[in-house]
């Protein structure tokens, strides 16, 4: 599929048919790089892995074409807005519907995901931001003062404010505390197209149509720079993971600018297009562009692209001349850095003011009925059982970012009723003129040094995992109402019991056709341990254990112990009980045993068997005395397994 590279330093990854009609929108996820979103005008929302033109999954339920799309930060969540102004939040893990939301009354134009909490931004041509809380069903604030529609929107790193960049040639920033503009930015002199904030620094870069990117110094509310060259309406720009440079995806270019002072340091050639989206990974920059129904995808290597020298812009200074020191310099080194939230939670009043309202939860809430009625029409169709398990199950296969979900417990927010009060997390000052808003100096997170214990999933329970029926059945609901909402996620259901159910015909095949120790194998190679366990169930069952099984069988039951699944980790001790009890002085003793004289090729097979058994059961004997610690039954049983295995600590 890859096509040959237009230069040496990029090159196109694929080009596919996304949708049966056109594509309006495309995000790429900026965690990993790797997964990627597009929503047409077939109303479809499709999710696809960026190196595979094979749709893992298509989601369901917008009446009208979809205009947005953009995944959270941890890629296990994304968000659709439609031309009618629906919103709806699907869930990739479970691969289902989580919230539809609806108050914009034009387009979606804009989403984004708050870095740390359950929060979804939204801008709409109606000219109104809003926050939502995706836990609950109505919008939290509402953000007023642009005269034309919001193209964009961002978060600051630290989650405190809100930027967003409007047709009316203004950026404005928002306090999300207090709940008004901070300031408004007016140097451009057309509708401004992208706003992104520096990754450290008080810094935010905006992208016009009047073909300039401005740079923000957000504690003076200054402009600090205007980067000038692209030739085409700037709608793509990112900051570089570090922060050194500012990638801007032109019309089939990319230009990295660096600025204080403005200058240009590189420009590559790319046959995208009008890019899309843009997201670094592993030293490669992957940009992705969209023309009627096609989809293409493209990659540039960062190691060969410049970030350093360039002319300067709108100066005397070439490419081929050194760089002298700005008389008043304004380096990185001595602009603010944001401070992460701490592990501290404060509240504060939040002012109400003129542009901003704020609803209750219920202030947009609709009757059941109409709720499920939306609801049932949304779906996530799974097209590829097997990318879809890879991605989604085991989770961060693709190396999703883990960043949301560590701070998202320090980022408590709840909130009354009453319209004065909004306890939150967002700023640990009280509220007052904007200068306080800046959060204040803190010292370093030190992280404990004991891991708290993953919680364990029973294997006998009453009720659905994570679920509190009562919280999703409201008494008004007829049987087959409830009936209804239980029955949501069946269709995804099936379709992975299909795959295991069709993976443990073909390792009963290979069973019968073959042994036991090629059955063990595939499943093995399957890479599912819930296969795994069925094979071992029927294992154990039956004491049905040979010497080669455990060399096959010992890594595994690493996984095994470690799950978070209590059946899982039963499996594991049941069979690593087994494996001690029939083969443990088999190992001790052929390793013990005095060298023989002549060659005996099945003891040194043998030989080779048990010193790599031994291997894997001292590894296992450390995580059976870690998890011996616990308190309760899984405790008991790890205490158990830890003096039925001590012989190891004694021997060889």
């Amino acid at each position: 599929m890859a096509a040959a590279s237009t230069t040496k330093i990029s090159w196109r990854l694929q080009e596919f048919e996304a949708h049966s009609s056109s594509v309006s929108c495309l995000a790429v996820g900026k965690s990993s790089g790797r997964l990627m979103a597009t929503g047409g005008e077939d109303c479809r929302v499709n999710i696809w892995a960026v190196s595979k033109a094979n749709c893992i999954m298509s989601l369901t339920g917008h009446k009208n074409p979809v205009e947005c799309v953009q995944f959270n930060m941890s890629e296990e969540q994304v968000v659709a807005g439609s031309q009618s102004g629906s919103i709806r939040v699907w869930d990739l893990e479970a691969a289902k519907i989580l919230r539809t939301l609806m108050g914009h009354k034009s387009n979606i134009t804009s989403l984004g995901f708050h870095p740390f909490g359950d929060f979804l931004a939204s801008s709409s041509m109606d000219t109104n931001i809003k926050l939502w809380d995706v836990r609950r069903k109505g919008y939290v604030f509402r953000y007023k003062g642009h005269t034309q529609a919001v193209r964009s929107l961002a978060f600051s790193p630290d989650g405190k404010w809100l930027a967003s960049a409007s047709d009316d040639c203004t950026v404005k920033l928002w306090d999300l505390t207090q709940g008004k503009t901070i300031t408004e930015f007016k140097s451009h002199t057309a509708a401004v197209n992208i706003v992104q904030f520096h990754p450290n620094e008080y810094l935010l870069a905006s992208g016009s149509s009047d073909r300039t990117i401005k740079l923000w110094d957000l504690e003076k509310f200054t402009v600090i720079g205007s980067l000038e060259g692209d030739t085409s309406p700037v709608r793509c720009i990112l900051f570089s993971p570090d922060g050194s440079c500012l990638y801007s995806g032109a019309t089939d270019s990319l230009r990295v600018f660096g600025w204080e002072p403005d200058r240009c340091f590189d420009v590559v050639p790319v046959g995208w297009g009008k890019v899309s989206d843009l997201a670094v990974c592993n030293q490669q920059l992957i940009g992705v562009s969209h023309q009627l129904s096609s989809v293409s995808s493209y990659v540039v290597d960062l190691k060969r692209v410049r970030k350093s020298g360039g002319s300067v812009i709108q100066g005397i200074i070439q490419d081929n001349q050194p760089l002298t020191e700005p008389k008043d310099p304004k380096g990185s080194a001595l602009r603010k850095n944001y401070e992460r939230p701490t592990t501290t939670c404060s509240s504060q009043r939040v002012k109400q003011s003129s542009d901003a309202d704020r609803r209750s939860p219920e202030g947009e809430r609709r009757s059941p009925s109409e709720d499920e009625a939306e609801e049932k029409l949304s779906s996530a169709e799974i097209h590829n059982a097997e990318d879809f398990k890879e991605i989604f199950q085991p989770k961060n296969v693709i190396c999703r970012s883990t960043v949301s979900k560590r701070f998202s417990s320090d980022f408590r927010v709840s909130f009354k009723t009453s319209s004065s009060v909004w306890e939150t997390a967002f700023s640990p000052s009280a509220a007052g003129p904007v200068s306080s808003v800046l959060p204040p100096a803190q010292p370093p997170i030190t992280m404990a040094k004991t891991k708290p214990q993953p919680k364990i999933i029973p294997s006998t329970r009453n009720e659905p995992i994570g679920l509190n029926v009562a919280d999703f059945l409201p008494v008004t609901l007829s049987e087959e109402e409830a009936l209804s909402q239980i029955k949501k996620g069946h269709d995804t259901m099936c379709v992975m019991l299909s795959s295991r159910h069709k993976n443990l015909e073909t390792i009963r095949a290979v069973w019968a056709r073959e042994d036991m120790k090629s059955a063990l194998d595939s499943a093995v190679s399957m890479n599912d341990l819930s296969i795994v366990v069925d094979i071992l169930n029927i294992i154990n069952l039956q004491t049905l254990w040979k010497l080669d099984n455990c060399t096959t069988i010992l890594p595994q039951i690493d996984k095994l112990l470690q799950s978070k699944y209590e059946s899982y980790m039963q499996t594991g001790c049941t069979s690593l009980k087994l494996i001690m009890k029939h083969f443990w002085m088999l190992i001790s003793d052929t390793l013990m045993a005095a060298p023989s004289v002549g060659v005996d090729i099945s003891r040194e097979e043998r030989h080779q068997k048990c010193r790599a058994c031994c291997k894997q059961l001292k590894n296992l004997s450390n995580i059976v005395k870690n998890k011996a610690e616990q308190v309760g039954r899984h405790g008991s049983t790890f205490k158990e397994l830890q003096l039925l295995m001590a012989p190891l600590d004694d021997s060889l």
